[in-house]
Formats: structure tokens, C-alpha cells, sequence
């Protein structure tokens, strides 16, 4: 149920990136101005994390997940009714707030269906939603937008979010009770804390309780020096992604002289179904090296990252169709390792308690990251070119990835020390 929300989280963001040509000939914008309409989403989304973290531990994840599905698909249908700049990058900014209250309260939700045992493998199964999404966000905006205009792909996902909302209220669920697995302390063991009602939203008592829980969860998580590691990793992951995801279907269309439905296609196609590979496969080494290892999850993202370097390097700067298609391939198979324990690797480190707390304050910081990415690389592009900045951007893949394996080399040893004190 959760893959087929977050399927629609991602279609309905993608969309507007394979119809950037006709909203740049229609509104006479510049490619800065399109880099602040993709940004718009991303900074809403990005300041709106830390509250939806703290709300999703604390509120019926349920309503939540349902309650953010139905207004982020109302938004995307409004999107059609945008006449002029002001007007997308407002309705852009209004999914954003929607959607951010998905993940943490979702993944949350996962977390405490799935021990550890199985935590990656679930949580790859739901993450390669995130690609299929991705897909047919950008290649349905891409083919109805060259024959039936830009605002056809909007009416569309915005109405079926809607049904699947309407549908979901019947059928999803909390659990009652947490699952506990071997080296996994959980003290939920009702599902009484997930169904307050939203009425408390507005109670002083409660009010005050967050606050302070809020201060507390702020200062355990800053406090560990492994949320800090994978939060940088995150924000660079987030920020080469979003280059990728924002500009490859103009770039394929201006430097290849694609067709704006083939552009869109390959795009996304090629990467996302690469990447939904590399996610499912991620999963499985990920639970398999956990088993022998406290940082099993960390160590296959760091493999995803080292070897996605010289496919990034190679997208930008090949003049050969079939090798921007083996550079997208290569990027989206390694780049699926790593998003496919991005929350399982968080939630080894963090206690159960504050899952979605930590997902809504990592998941902020690093959009604030991929929210730079679409203007900063229009800006850049007008100096250096295009192809030069999605090359230039495989140095920051392997910053991240030494960064990771420095931090998995001071966790692993700190979880020996703390072993051998306990024995």
C-alpha cells in the first residue's frame, strides 16, 4: 500500500521537470527561473521535515500518510491551473508542504513492522517506488505533454492520488504492537500512541510535551556522531540526484536534439529502472552484511557511491547517445545501493522512539541540499556548460563516499569498544 503512495510522492514531483522546454516557451522563463520552480518544492519540503518528524511520532501515522497523499494531489491537479511563474513556483511550494509529512511518518511505520532482520529488504521494496514513480512522472509528462500540452500529465496524477486516498482510508493500518528483534530494544509495545487525534495538535499540554520532545530528540540526534555523518553523506547523495533528476530530460533535449517524449523517456527510464534494480539488490546485501556487521547497511552505501563516480563523470561529458545511456544505467544501478539502506542505515544508530523524528531532520537537511542543486547548476551552466557541471558533480560523490567510509571506520570501532566494556 505504502509503495503505491510513494509511487504518486514521486510521479507527482517528476512530472513538471520533462515539461521545463514548453513552460520556458509558454512563460518566457529563463533556466534560472525553471531552477527555482523544481527548487521551490524542495525548500518547503526541506523546512516543513523537522516538524513532520516530531508530529509523526506522535500522531496516528495513518492519518498522516492518507491526510499528506490527498493535499499533495489536490496541489498537483491545481499545478494545471498555472498561468503564469508566480503561480508554479506557489503550487511547487504547496506540494512540497504536503509531501513532506510522508516519509518520516511512513518509514516510521515500516520500521515498526520490520525487525531488524528484514528491515532493508523492506524498506528496498518500497524505496523502488521511488523509481517507478520517477519514471512515470517524467516519461507520461514527457509523450502527453508534446501531444496534449503540459497541464494533461497534472490533471492525471493529481486525480488517481486522489482515488488511492480515498481507497487507502479503508485499508491501511497501524500495528498494535512493535516487532522486537535480536539487538533491538523497543519500548512501544502498544499501538495506543499512534492514534491520537489531530485535535491534539492544538492542546496546550500536548504543545508543551513536544517542545521539550522536541529539544530532547534535537539534541540526541546531534549529538551522534553517525546521524551527523550520514546526514553530509545525505545532503550530497540529495544534491547530485536532484542535477540528474532536474535537468538530464533538457539536457538530453538541447544536446542530443531528443524529442521532448524521448528526452523525458530516457531521462528517466534508463536511470530509474537501473536504480530499482540496484535498490532491490541493495536490500539484500545490506540485511546479509548487517548480520555480520554493525555497519553492514553503511558499507554497501559506501560501495553504491565509490563505484557511481565514473558514470556521473561519463553522463556529462560523452557525445554518444548509446554511452549517456550506459552512463545513466551504471549511475542509477550503484546509486539504488546507496538509497536503498538511506533509512535502515539511519535507523541502526537511532533509537525507535525517535525514527521518524530522525528521518524528518534528515530528510530536511539533505533537501536543503538537493534544493541548491537545480539553481546552482542553471547558474553555473550559463558559464561553463551543462555537461561540464553534471561531470564536475562525480567529485562530490566521492567526497560523500570517503566521508561514509571514514565514519563506518569510527563506528565500527566504537561499537567494539563499547562490546568490550559490556563483556
Amino acid at each position: 500500500m505504502l509503495w503505491f503512495v510513494c509511487f504518486f510522492n514521486y510521479a507527482d514531483r517528476q512530472a513538471i521537470f520533462s515539461v521545463f522546454e514548453l513552460l520556458k516557451s509558454e512563460m518566457k522563463l529563463s533556466d534560472v527561473q525553471l531552477g527555482i520552480v523544481g527548487s521551490a518544492f524542495m525548500w518547503v519540503y526541506a523546512a516543513f521535515g523537522p516538524i513532520a518528524g516530531l508530529i509523526g511520532d506522535r500522531l496516528s501515522r495513518k492519518t498522516l500518510i492518507i491526510g499528506g497523499l490527498l493535499f499533495w494531489s489536490f496541489v498537483t491537479a491545481a499545478t494545471a491551473l498555472s498561468t503564469k511563474y508566480s503561480h508554479l513556483v506557489f503550487f511547487r511550494a504547496l506540494e512540497g508542504f504536503g509531501e513532506a509529512f510522508y516519509f518520516p511518518a511512513s518509514m516510521s511505520l515500516l520500521s515498526t513492522y520490520h525487525g531488524a532482520g528484514t528491515r532493508s529488504r523492506a524498506m528496498s521494496i518500497h524505496q523502488s517506488s521511488v523509481y517507478a514513480g520517477t519514471i512515470a512522472g517524467g516519461s507520461v509528462a514527457g509523450v502527453l505533454g508534446q501531444h496534449f500540452g503540459w497541464r494533461s500529465s497534472f490533471y492525471l496524477f493529481g486525480s488517481m492520488g486522489i482515488l488511492l486516498g480515498v481507497i487507502l482510508l479503508l485499508l491501511l493500518r497501524e500495528p498494535v504492537q512493535s516487532p522486537r528483534s535480536s539487538g533491538e530494544a523497543e519500548s512501544v509495545t502498544t499501538g495506543r500512541r499512534w492514534h491520537r487525534s489531530i485535535g491534539q495538535l492544538f492542546s496546550t499540554d500536548w504543545i508543551t510535551d513536544s517542545l521539550r520532545g522536541a529539544s530532547s530528540g534535537a539534541r540526541e540526534l546531534f549529538a551522534n556522531p553517525m546521524v551527523r555523518v550520514l546526514t553530509a553523506v545525505f545532503i550530497g547523495a540529495n544534491f547530485v540526484a536532484m542535477i540528474f533528476l532536474t535537468w538530464m530530460p533538457s539536457f538530453l533535449y538541447r544536446k542530443f536534439d531528443l524529442s521532448l517524449a524521448m528526452a523525458g523517456v530516457s531521462a528517466t527510464a534508463y536511470l530509474q529502472v537501473a536504480s530499482m534494480i540496484g535498490v532491490l539488490s541493495g536490500g539484500v546485501l545490506a540485511d546479509r552484511l548487517a548480520r555480520r556487521s554493525h555497519a553492514g547497511r553503511m558499507i554497501a552505501q559506501a560501495t553504491g557511491l565509490m563505484l557511481g563516480v565514473p558514470f556521473i563523470f561519463l553522463a556529462g561529458r560523452t557525445l554518444s547517445v548509446p554511452l549517456v545511456i550506459l552512463a545513466l544505467i551504471g549511475f542509477g544501478y550503484f546509486k539504488g545501493l546507496y538509497d536503498a539502506n538511506i533509512w535502515a542505515s539511519l535507523h541502526d544508530v537511532v533509537r525507535p522512539e525517535v525514527r521518524a523524528s530522525a528521518v524528518g531532520f534528515m530528510n530536511s537537511v539533505g533537501w536543503i541540499g538537493g534544493g541548491v542543486a537545480p539553481v546552482a547548476i542553471a547558474a553555473a551552466s550559463e558559464r561553463f556548460g551543462m555537461s561540464a557541471c553534471i561531470s564536475a558533480s562525480s567529485v562530490i560523490y566521492l567526497l560523500i563516499g570517503l566521508l561514509l567510509l571514514f565514519g563506518i571506520r569510527s563506528h565500527i570501532r566504537f561499537a567494539h569498544r563499547t562490546t568490550l566494556v559490556a563483556g
